[in-house]
């Protein structure tokens, strides 16, 4: 078995394995295929994870993420490259991450388009820019690399966010 892949997903249809790992088209056809990858996030967290629990994001995300590092892991190989651009499966699946605990916590201090404004923002600064070691985890293999420092930058925006509610609760 690759490190990149299993079985089963060996067996799919090349077009299908890179159509899901680039959300279709927009991973194909969009400028910044990561940014639009995290806003297709940002819409599925709302519409899936708004109302559960931690837990039941946790749960869900992880699920969500081995089944990316499969698909992304597969697609990378099949299209010939280490971490397409184009792949943004790994963007999506982590999004709901950023806002954990947010009901909780901050959402009733701040309007949610700020609290989504910015863990968007947070997200993408944190994906992109990789601090914090977060760089270190894209050396996995396969789509290990490619699922590992988004997830870690979906855990630090969540972080940031809090942290940044916190301050603004001080004031």
């Amino acid at each position: 078995m690759r490190a990149s892949s299993s079985n089963w997903l060996g067996s799919l249809p090349k077009w299908f394995v890179v159509g899901t790992a680039t959300l279709g088209p927009v991973g194909m056809k969009l400028p910044a295929p990561g940014t639009w990858g995290s806003l297709a996030g940002l819409l599925y967290a709302l519409v899936f994870f708004r109302h559960l629990g931690w837990e039941q994001t946790v749960v869900w995300t992880v699920i969500m993420s081995l089944v990316a590092v499969a698909f992304t892991g597969e697609a990378a190989r099949r299209m010939g490259k280490t971490d397409p651009g184009e792949v943004i499966l790994d963007e999506f699946v982590v999004m709901p991450l950023v806002f954990l605990g947010w009901h909780a916590g901050f959402a009733s201090r701040l309007p949610e388009w700020i609290v989504l404004l910015a863990g968007f923002g947070l997200f993408r600064f944190f994906d992109i820019l990789k601090p914090l070691g977060i760089s270190q985890l894209q050396r996995w293999p396969g789509g290990w690399g490619i699922v590992a420092d988004d997830f870690a930058a979906a855990l630090a925006a969540c972080g940031a966010l809090h942290l940044g509610a916190w301050l603004w609760a001080l004031r």
